[in-house]
C-alpha cells in the first residue's frame, strides 16, 4: 500500500507539495504511481488502469468526443532542492523544489480535476505515466502507445507540461548524435609519435560554434532551433595522448523537418566526420488548425489571455501526433526553471491553470 496517500480534493498548494515531495527520479515512479493509483480509486465515476508505472483513468458518459489530459510523472535527479516550501504570500507566493514546474504542478492540477468533474463534456483519459526524462525508448506514454492503443484513442490531447499557463502549440524534433574521433596513443613526453583525438575535436567544436541556427515558421509559428555540442569525452591518463574522443551533440529541429532530414542536415555540417545517430524523435506541428484545438484554445484563453506560442523543447505531444491525435502542451511553471536547483512554480499559475483546464471541461 502507498506510504502517502494524497487528497485530491483538498488544497491545490498541498497536493502539488505532496506530489512533489515524494521522490520519483525517472526509474524509481513506483511509490507515487501507487499514491495516484490508489487516489484515483476512490472516485466511482473513473475506470482506473494501470500499466507497470503508468496509471490511466477515465470517465465513460457516452459523449461523442473524448480527450486526453496527460502529464509524466517522474522528475531529473533531486539537487538538494526537497522537500518542498512555499516562499511568498498571496499573489506573490511560489512552490519551491524538484518537480514543482516540470511538472508535479500539471499533475495535481489533473489528478484535482479528475477527481472533481464526473460528467465533463468531453469524456476524459487522465494519464499519468513514467521514465518522461530518459531515453525515448523506455517512455511510459510510448509504451502504452505501443501496448495498450485503445487507452489512449481520443479525438484532441492536452500535455501539462510546463508553459507558464500559456497555450504552446506542437514541439521541436531532438536528435543525440556522437562524432568519434580517433587517434594513436602515445606516452605524453613522447606526443609525435602519436596523434591527439582530443585535439582533433576542435574542428568539429569550430563548425558547430560558427553555425547559425534557423528560425522555422511552421502553421504561423515560429520555431528557433538549435545546434550544440553539449558533452566530450576522452582520454585514459595524464600522461597518455588520447587515442579517442567522442563529442555528443543535441540537434532541436523545426517540426516541419523529418528525423531524416535532420540527420542529412548535421552529415552536411560535419562532412568527413564519423557522425553516429544515437536517440531521435520527431516534432510534432502545431495543429491548432484542428476544429477540437480551436475550441480548446478559445475555451483556455479566455481566461488566461494571451496568444499560441511555440513549444521550443520536445515534449510527448509528438507521440499524439505520430497516432493521429492533435495535441498542444498547456501547464503551469516557466520551462525556462525546469531541471534548474532553484525550480520553483506560481502558485497562482497553478490556480489559473486549473480554472482554465476546469472551464474547457465543464463549457
Amino acid at each position: 500500500m502507498p506510504t502517502v496517500r494524497l487528497d485530491l480534493d483538498g488544497d491545490l498548494v498541498d497536493l502539488t507539495r505532496a506530489l512533489c515531495d515524494l521522490p520519483s527520479v525517472s526509474g524509481d515512479e513506483r511509490a507515487i504511481a501507487d499514491a495516484v493509483e490508489e487516489a484515483l480509486r476512490a472516485y466511482p465515476h473513473l475506470e482506473v488502469l494501470r500499466d507497470g508505472d503508468a496509471v490511466v483513468a477515465r470517465t465513460s458518459t457516452g459523449r461523442p468526443t473524448r480527450v486526453v489530459v496527460a502529464g509524466h510523472l517522474d522528475t531529473v535527479p533531486i539537487a538538494d532542492n526537497l522537500p518542498t516550501h512555499v516562499v511568498g504570500e498571496g499573489v506573490h507566493a511560489e512552490i519551491w523544489g524538484r518537480g514543482t514546474v516540470d511538472m508535479k504542478a500539471g499533475v495535481a492540477v489533473q489528478l484535482a480535476l479528475a477527481a472533481e468533474l464526473a460528467t465533463p463534456t468531453h469524456d476524459v483519459t487522465w494519464v499519468f505515466y513514467d521514465h518522461e526524462e530518459v531515453a525515448a525508448d523506455l517512455n511510459g506514454l510510448g509504451r502504452l502507445s505501443r501496448e495498450h492503443p485503445d487507452w489512449l484513442a481520443a479525438d484532441f490531447a492536452v500535455l501539462c507540461e510546463p508553459t507558464a499557463g500559456g497555450l504552446e502549440g506542437g514541439c521541436n524534433g531532438t536528435m543525440r548524435l556522437e562524432v568519434r574521433l580517433e587517434g594513436v596513443a602515445a606516452h605524453s613526453a613522447r606526443a609525435w609519435v602519436g596523434r591527439n583525438a582530443v585535439h582533433a575535436a576542435g574542428e568539429v567544436l569550430r563548425r558547430l560554434e560558427e553555425y547559425e541556427p534557423r528560425s522555422v515558421e511552421v502553421d504561423g509559428l515560429v520555431y528557433r532551433e538549435s545546434l550544440n555540442a553539449v558533452l566530450i569525452s576522452g582520454g585514459t591518463a595524464a600522461n597518455v595522448i588520447p587515442d579517442a574522443c567522442v563529442v555528443t551533440i543535441n540537434y532541436r529541429f523545426a517540426p516541419s523537418t523529418s528525423v531524416e532530414q535532420a540527420e542529412a542536415h548535421v552529415r552536411e555540417l560535419l562532412d568527413g566526420y564519423d557522425v553516429v545517430v544515437v536517440d531521435a524523435a520527431p516534432g510534432a506541428r502545431p495543429g491548432l488548425d484542428d476544429p477540437a484545438a480551436r475550441d480548446f484554445a478559445a475555451a483556455v484563453l479566455a481566461v488566461t489571455g494571451g496568444v499560441p506560442a511555440p513549444k521550443y523543447g520536445w515534449t510527448d505531444v509528438a507521440r499524439f501526433s505520430a497516432m493521429g491525435i492533435p495535441a498542444v502542451n498547456f501547464g503551469p511553471g516557466d520551462p525556462l526553471l525546469a531541471h534548474k536547483a532553484d525550480e520553483r512554480c506560481p502558485v497562482s499559475q497553478i490556480a489559473v491553470s486549473h480554472l482554465a483546464l476546469r472551464a474547457w471541461l465543464t463549457a
